[in-house]
């Protein structure tokens, strides 16, 4: 078919399929209408809270300065540029002995010696 002769068959076809399949009342219609707004209310909401607690990790917390892809998150919970990315570049509350001394705890447990008094 040519292009003509193909719009012509398609327009004959649109032509031919009924335009309201059912009749739909007034009811009907403010039923669908209050489930539409229930769906976008839903979806809306958690949106608007994931926008909300998303913060600008983007920017240096001490300076302010733009990261970009380049940040460096810290363990105490920020995003730092190159300058600021070590502990003493800005005033991380992180405790890096306490949990260095949890991990060796952790890693190495206590050994006790065997008594040996009685075994000469």
């Amino acid at each position: 078919m040519c292009s003509k002769c193909y719009r012509d068959h398609l327009k004959a076809g649109d032509v031919a399929a009924p335009a309201v399949e059912g009749k739909l009342t007034f009811d009907d219609l403010i039923l669908a209408f209050k489930k539409s707004v229930n769906l976008q209310d839903s979806t809306a909401a958690p949106a608007a809270e994931a926008a909300a607690k998303k913060s600008a990790p983007n920017r240096c917390m001490a300076c302010k300065k733009k990261v970009g892809l380049l940040g460096f998150a810290c363990r105490c919970g920020g995003t730092f540029c190159s300058l600021h990315r070590y502990v003493d570049g800005h005033a991380c509350s992180f405790d890096y002995k306490k949990v260095g001394r949890e991990q060796i705890a952790q890693q190495n447990p206590l050994v006790a010696p065997s008594k040996l008094h009685n075994k000469i």
